[in-house]
């Protein structure tokens, strides 16, 4: 899956996302998963994306 980190992040959020600091364990932890996994969570992310952007249409 080529999903691009800055469109799962919001080119302008970035900075404010790792203020967070369960954000970077989360990545980390989307990381060490298989390969299935990763693709099915980040397939599930995507839509939830565009599902919201829809809806604040």
């Amino acid at each position: 899956m080529d999903t691009r980190v800055g469109y799962l992040l919001g080119e302008n959020e970035q900075a404010d996302l790792f203020k967070d600091p369960a954000m970077p364990k989360r990545f980390q932890e989307i990381a060490t998963l298989p390969e299935k996994e990763k693709e099915c969570l980040l397939t599930t992310v995507d839509n939830f994306i565009k599902a919201s952007k829809i809806s604040l249409m």
